[in-house]
């Protein structure tokens, strides 16, 4: 019985692949491609994406969620509120990304450490006298009073 033609041959280089491209994909695709931790943390590779943001009490279809008031279906609009509140199996993605905004960032100084223990103590030492501060024995960098006449 004859072999298959293509399982003897050597596997030869493709110049025609671009390489570069070709890993960057590769690197892309395994990369994880949902930024939000939250959702990260309790996203399951088994399931569908539908399936798992349905879990969570998310909607992956705006216009599905949110659907048109309709004056008179209104008595169907429980219907589904309560369908929706039984599927949700990780409440706590959603309490998560919730709490997130309310959360106070720190903000932190745009100079360093030093430069403001600098600006205070010469601040300290001479207040509004320019002159006294481009003097002082501590500013070595070439900080110097500069006047309008100039």
């Amino acid at each position: 019985m004859p072999k298959a033609k293509g399982k003897t041959r050597r596997q030869k280089f493709s110049y025609n692949v671009n390489q570069k491209w070709l890993n960057q994909n590769v690197r892309w695709k395994a990369a994880s491609w949902v930024k939000c931790s939250h959702i990260q943390h309790a996203w399951n590779h088994a399931k569908s994406m539908q399936q798992n943001l349905i879990e969570m009490g998310l909607a992956m279809d705006p216009n599905k969620a949110v659907p048109l008031c309709k004056r008179k279906v209104k008595a169907m609009d429980v219907d589904v509120e309560e369908r929706s509140m039984e599927l949700v199996r990780k409440p706590y993605v959603l309490n998560d990304l919730e709490a997130e905004p309310s959360l106070s960032e720190k903000k932190g100084n745009t100079l360093s450490r030093e430069l403001i223990d600098y600006v205070c103590y010469m601040v300290e030492k001479h207040g509004d006298n320019y002159k006294a501060m481009a003097q002082d024995e501590k500013n070595y960098y070439p900080h110097t009073l500069q006047t309008d006449s100039e």
